[in-house]
């Protein structure tokens, strides 16, 4: 009998697990790999072999489907053999990189292990793998780990079926495998332990570059924060912290078990958490909510946290400005740091850790990369196209035989690095599936967008169709798509994006399917005095608005504001409800510069989280438009707390938009109203609109696998795409 099983069957122990079961079995035949499927051979009856291997799969494994086909080449009482593995067909068939898993762990801290305190142990069972392997089967050939020759203790472990690392492709172990290193700032060694002088140094203050799996981390404990702010010149953006373990991020912030299940899931993401006001949380996420946690993951982190006198490190992507993470080491030393914990083992995908938030038993993802990619997502279709994302939180998409693969998380397109990452980043997809006719290619309407420039060379060297997709389009696929449907109304809610009438959009309801939307519904224009200049300097949003309901601001000068009126007239106008936010947060005085993308806005949630007597606003409508100036003169005029009167202007947005949904929905007999974009990532509007449509009666839909904002638009724009070849 013949089986082929195709899923996440590569570098999962799965080979080994079959070979177990075959000789436990007494059956004679082979397995072996065959690109991104399975191959087993066997002399029996199928049926038993297969409810066992289902029943006895490795905790990486997944299984798509399995095929059986009657006649064989296994000789009867021949035995059970693994075979050299051959390229066979394509299809991405590896796993994540995963947390080192308990038993290496327990380890990596026994004297009386060959591995002790050998931060590159791992087994079938965790370690690295999308961020160390090139190409298919998933053989050590094929990875980094070619450079180093097993030893014949690694041999003897890597031949033995009985042992957890049976033919698991990235062993090694301190005599033939990768070694850490220390330098100083100027790039000389330092001697002695590199991972124990390295924590030593955390502990004298020192800013530091880690080297870790898929990338590099700049490092320091708490108490060097501010230094590490005024060194990298982010003296408002939160960082992420890396926490020895739960009990140590529970003395700064709150943990629901569902936030607990996340943190300590073999993806090991960074989950945003409810922060305990404190000093030290208020210096990690200046005027946020939240700060982003996560634990130790790999042997070297362990190692770290056992030399460390701290509980924390900071630790956020080690890149320059606008470029992505660096991976060589010699590049690392351009980042100035005080010392580098280096390794000699190539990365070959840079994957930066994912990054999340919950809302109810969602997962939000802000970032979907190391652990979660790669990853494909159900779409029917038939062909092969791409994505390209837009021009910020930039990812790539390869819809290919059925479904959608998301690129790891890109960086925003400013950068020829960026655009570069991109391109290499889709053809490892590419390679990986075996795409080699892209017959489409989808990309945003923004004529000054990097990710257009390359969509459009890309399709002309291929032949593809150029397939233009309006941004909140994108958004609304993107949330069918995660959700599995085929037809929505969605509420698409985020900063700017280019609309089909050449202005920016950011509040809209559409009726979308994968063929076509309607825009039913926005949120009232309003002048963004210097366009990108309004963006950073929210002043200018309520300067604006101040001047169209005839009340007076006191941010400019009068010789700056007479300047600003008569800029009034011809400036560029937006729809966005991110813009609504700024304006809000900048007129309550909670953030009046924006330093980081989303700043104002993000500082805002925390005062909506607590508006719990929500004010009541007049909200007035005209026809498709909610008119938000009304709202704002009332604003204006008004008096009540600042929570209450932020929630319930934001209500009475939400309401306008919701009512609009479903008069459309109850025309057209659509079901679902869903809610999509960065706005989304606000867990009170994302509850608020929640309510709003249940209340009308209508199932709400929101993300949980694709990413909510621009992270997710690439696979919006890969399926309209793979839908228009196949019209």
């Amino acid at each position: 009998m013949r089986i082929v099983i195709y899923g996440v069957v590569q570098g999962v122990g799965f080979r080994p697990m079959i070979h177990r079961l075959a000789t436990s079995m007494g059956l004679s035949g082979h397995v072996q790999n065959n690109g991104s499927n399975v191959l087993v051979e066997i002399d029996g009856s199928a049926e038993e072999f297969v409810r066992r291997l289902t029943a006895e799969l490795p905790p990486l494994a997944r299984i798509d489907r399995i095929e059986m086909h009657e006649g064989s080449s296994a000789v009867a009482g021949g035995g059970f053999r693994i075979v050299e593995s051959q390229s066979g067909q394509r299809g991405v068939s590896i796993p994540n990189d995963v947390a080192l898993c308990e038993r290496c762990r327990n380890e990596i801290f026994d004297p009386e292990n060959g591995r002790y305190m050998y931060p590159f142990t791992n087994c079938t069972d965790c370690g690295a793998r999308f961020s160390v392997i090139g190409d298919l089967p998933y053989d050590r050939v094929n990875t980094s780990m070619k450079a180093f020759e097993m030893c014949e203790d690694c041999r003897r472990e890597y031949s033995n079926p009985a042992d957890r690392r049976f033919h698991h492709q990235t062993i090694s172990c301190p005599r033939c495998g990768p070694r850490y290193y220390l330098l100083d700032a100027s790039g000389q060694r330092i001697e002695g332990d590199p991972i124990r002088r390295f924590a030593e140094m955390m502990h004298d203050g020192a800013i530091g570059v880690a080297k870790s799996w898929g990338g590099m981390h700049i490092c320091c404990t708490l108490e060097t924060l501010p230094k590490l702010r005024q060194w990298y010149r982010r003296e408002e953006k939160p960082f992420a912290v890396m926490f020895r373990d739960l009990t140590a991020i529970e003395q700064y912030g709150r943990l629901s078990d569902f936030e607990r299940s996340l943190l300590t899931s073999p993806h090991r993401p960074v989950v945003l958490v409810e922060k305990i006001d404190s000093p030290t949380t208020e210096l990690i996420s200046p005027g946020l909510g939240n700060i982003g946690v996560f634990l130790p993951y790999t042997g070297m982190h362990h190692i770290l946290f056992h030399h460390l006198k701290e509980s924390a490190l900071v630790m956020t992507s080690a890149n320059v400005p606008g470029e992505p993470m660096v991976l060589r080491d010699e590049d690392a030393m351009s980042l100035n740091a005080e010392c580098y914990l280096l390794h000699d083992r190539e990365i070959v995908n840079r994957c930066d850790d994912s990054v999340m938030r919950t809302f109810g038993d969602k997962t939000y993802f802000l970032r979907k990369s190391r652990g979660h990619i790669p990853s494909g997502m159900d779409f029917r279709a038939r062909g092969s196209a791409i994505g390209l994302g837009a021009q910020e939180n930039i990812t790539g998409a390869v819809g290919h035989d059925g479904k959608i693969f998301q690129t790891q998380y890109i960086g925003d397109g400013n950068s020829a690095g960026v655009v570069e990452f991109l391109e290499s980043s889709l053809d490892y997809q590419r390679k990986l599936l075996g795409v080699n006719d892209v017959q489409a290619v989808g990309i945003d309407l923004h004529p000054g967008y990097s990710t257009r420039r390359l969509g459009r060379r890309l399709a002309e060297e291929w032949g593809s169709d150029l397939i233009e997709v309006q941004h909140h389009w994108a958004h609304a696929a993107s949330l069918m798509v995660d959700a599995g449907v085929d037809e929505i109304l969605a509420l698409t809610l985020d900063g700017t994006g280019y609309g089909d009438d050449g202005t920016s959009w950011g509040g809209e309801v559409l009726r979308a399917d994968f063929n076509r939307y309607k825009r039913v519904g926005h949120l009232q224009q309003i002048p963004l005095l210097g366009g990108e200049k309004a963006v950073r300097d929210p002043r200018r949003i309520v300067f604006a608005i101040s001047e169209l309901v005839g009340t007076e601001t006191h941010y400019f000068t009068e010789k700056e504001a007479e300047v600003l009126r008569k800029m009034l007239p011809r400036s560029p106008v937006t729809t966005s409800f991110g813009r609504m936010l700024d304006a809000l947060s900048c007129y309550y005085n909670i953030c009046t510069t924006r330093t980081y993308d989303g700043e104002p806005a993000m500082k805002l949630e925390r005062h909506m989280k607590i508006g719990s007597g929500m004010h009541d606003f007049d909200l007035e409508r005209q026809g498709d438009t909610i008119m938000t100036l009304p709202l704002f003169e009332q604003l204006f005029r008004e008096r009540g707390r600042t929570e209450d009167m932020v929630c319930g202007f934001v209500r009475a947005l939400l309401s306008g938009l919701v009512d609009i949904a479903s008069e459309e929905a109850e025309k057209s007999g659509i079901g679902k109203i869903g809610l999509t974009g960065g706005v989304s990532y606000n867990k009170t509007i994302s509850m608020l609109t929640k309510q709003l449509v249940e209340e009308k009666g209508f199932e709400f839909v929101t993300h949980g696998s694709v990413p909510n904002g621009d992270g997710g638009i690439s696979t919006g724009q890969c399926a309209v795409a793979l839908r228009a070849i196949g019209r």
